[in-house]
């Protein structure tokens, strides 16, 4: 019987965890193994994950950190034998820049968002009119019908009013999608608030009962909780590089540099696809594509209208600009791990402020840690504003430190900088996008999956369920058509 072919479109950390999946996880491969040919059209694998030498450091360029209350990150490390160099977060918290102010952000949110007036009132930058929006939900909540989904904005700009929104929620919802709350969709990305406004009444209080108290313990007694963020010693990005070197030597193709142009139907039993890249076409029985939507939509919209849909998922671009400056020159908040700024915060007569938040990198992970620098990084861009696509890397590290001296009154001169730039960067789950991912998998071929930010979830952790769900699942198709009587998969 031919040894089942497999081949993977898209090596970021979906793509490498579909094909850790595959070829036998911790187990390792055995007889049964398919064949894994894994197709990357960048330099390198990993995707936005990466590391780099940095100040008699190694940083990521990349994420910094995932979210280690889901167990799919630590899991796949665990299962690596890297378990010992996972590095909790050491800091919490963080600052919000209003009126010209740095407000530390209060206890009491639900992924940002207030669940009590008290919260409000903690937040001095907020004028009376949202204190007054707050306490009315509590007591007098504005009505608001919500059907099957609904943007974020609509329900906390309705429910709490414009300030809270756009001042307060957005900045952290909005800035970990890059996006504006007034388009993502709360059943993607926030279900329990789209329960919340379904339930009636004041949404604090309902958002309340669904989020558990920042200082209940556990059932089994006083345990400090797990960490919610964690990283690693080498940095988020040596995950890849454990995974791609892990990966060859059990026989996985791994190809970078490398374009797939086209996905063909052969009508061939022993491989019913035929992946055309440039210069070569690898037969295969079942595809990953693990790939932005846009991408797949663009190569699979031959075979039915939902999955030519994929295409209307656009992605949002960003960039952070990380700085190493004297310990003993800068003046930073005296809690938490950066600064959130909200959008259309002023910067001149003519334009806002670009940088959309800052982060303290050696408060959040000590391996970071100096005696004699910090290091900072800033954020920039959204799904409406690519400013800093036109700027090249001396102009935009100018630009951010200039608003970094806003911010942060003092800033030194900065000893040593970096850009990185991730024009595709973050897939936006606008209102409805369930409804398409679900679409365009029921729509797909036999021996196709989708896996990916693009449709599971942005976190790291989503990404790595993502593509190891699909690989799962094909290699299930493929154990029930082992036994059929040509001895074909499909």
């Amino acid at each position: 019987m031919a040894r089942p072919s497999v081949v993977i479109v898209g090596g970021g950390i979906a793509g490498l965890a579909a094909a850790w999946e595959l070829t036998g996880a911790d187990r390792g491969p055995d007889a049964g193994t398919p064949r894994v040919e894994l197709i990357e059209s960048a330099d390198r694998v990993g995707g936005s994950l990466g590391t780099v030498d940095f100040a008699d450091r190694v940083i990521d360029t990349g994420p910094d950190g995932f979210l280690a209350r889901r167990p799919e990150a630590t899991e796949l490390i665990r299962e690596l034998g890297r378990a010992d160099q996972l590095e909790p977060v050491a800091a919490s918290g963080a600052s919000i820049w209003l009126r010209g102010e740095l407000d530390e952000i209060p206890p009491g949110l639900a992924l940002g968002v207030p669940t009590s007036s008290a919260a409000v009132r903690a937040v001095h930058g907020l004028s009376w009119r949202a204190r007054l929006a707050a306490r009315r939900d509590e007591l007098v909540p504005r009505r608001l019908v919500v059907g099957d989904d609904a943007s974020i904005g609509a329900i906390v700009r309705t429910k709490l009013g414009a300030e809270i929104a756009y001042r307060f929620v957005e900045p952290m919802v909005g800035g970990i999608q890059a996006g504006r709350i007034d388009e993502l969709s709360a059943r993607a990305l926030f279900p329990s608030l789209l329960e919340a406004a379904r339930s009636g009444g004041s949404l604090m209080r309902a958002l309340a009962a669904r989020s558990p108290s920042p200082t209940s313990s556990p059932p089994s007694g006083p345990v400090a909780p797990a960490p919610l963020f964690a990283s690693l010693e080498g940095g988020v990005g040596s995950l890849v590089t454990t995974l791609a070197t892990t990966l060859r030597a059990r026989g996985v193709v791994v190809r970078t540099a490398t374009r797939v142009t086209a996905l063909r139907a052969t009508a061939r039993d022993e491989h019913p696809w035929a992946v055309d890249t440039d210069d070569t076409t690898t037969p295969a029985h079942a595809l990953i594509l693990a790939v932005p939507g846009a991408v797949a939509g663009e190569l699979l919209q031959a075979y039915h209208p939902d999955l030519a849909a994929l295409r209307t998922i656009t992605s949002a671009g960003a960039a952070m600009v990380t700085v190493c400056v004297a310990r003993d020159a800068v003046r930073l908040p005296a809690r938490g791990t950066g600064v959130l700024i909200p959008l259309a915060t002023p910067w001149n007569d003519q334009e806002s402020m670009m940088v959309t938040a800052l982060t303290f990198l050696d408060r959040k992970w000590p391996r970071l840690a100096r005696e004699d620098t910090v290091i900072l990084r800033a954020h920039v861009g959204r799904s409406d504003d690519a400013r800093w696509s036109a700027l090249d890397d001396a102009a935009l590290i100018e630009r951010v430190t200039d608003e970094m001296t806003r911010v942060l009154p003092g800033f030194p001169p900065i000893r040593d900088a970096l850009v990185s730039r991730f024009p595709a960067g973050l897939p936006q789950y606008r209102v409805g996008h369930l409804n398409l991912v679900a679409a365009a998998r029921a729509g797909a071929p036999r021996g196709v999956l989708l896996a990916g930010n693009a449709y599971d979830g942005v976190g790291i952790p989503a990404s790595i369920g993502s593509g190891r769900r699909a690989a799962r699942e094909l290699l299930a198709s493929l154990a029930s058509r082992e036994a059929n009587d040509r001895g074909t998969y499909w």
